[in-house]
């Protein structure tokens, strides 16, 4: 469409300006009234995520500090339990050592008691052994004295 200006006077122009533009600029006036709305939303929306991040990041904060107090909390008891077993273990140690101290001492003893047996029977029983060669050797003579007897019996019975 095409506007002929020559037998136009101003205020054709102006009516053919706003038969033109008024509708434009109306529909542009609309669209910013919308986006406006629009952005008033997008930015009540960040608003509200913002507040949600400062709560979450605040709940984040406390429980971080809960978390430190129970380390700190556990890290004593943990301490304590750790010192006192050590305690403990130590006690059993030293009297588990005392008590082997004396079982090895009277081990000792009793070994020393049975080697001293051991010895005395051993003596015993070579001092049995020297008997019994005597009476070996004296049980020979014997039978010797025997037969010469048994043999002198004869020849006297014989005569």
């Amino acid at each position: 469409m095409r506007i002929r200006v020559r037998s136009m006077d101003k205020e054709g122009v102006v009516t053919a300006i706003k038969n033109f533009i008024l509708p434009e600029l109306k529909e542009i006036k609309d669209n910013q009234a919308k986006m406006s709305i629009r952005l008033d939303a997008v930015e009540k929306r960040l608003s509200d995520i913002n507040g949600h991040l400062v709560d979450q990041s605040r709940r984040i904060d406390e429980t971080n500090n809960r978390i430190d107090e129970v380390r700190t909390e556990l890290t004593g008891k943990i301490d304590e339990v750790r010192t006192e077993l050590t305690g403990k273990i130590d006690e059993v140690r030293t009297e588990l050592t005392g008590k082997i101290d004396e079982v090895r001492t009277e081990l000792t003893g009793r070994i020393d008691v049975t080697n001293n047996r051991i010895d005395q029977l051993t003596f015993q029983v070579g001092k049995i052994a020297q008997e019994m060669e005597r009476i070996k050797r004296e049980e020979s003579v014997t039978s010797d004295i025997l037969t010469r007897l048994r043999a002198l019996e004869q020849k006297t019975a014989t005569l």
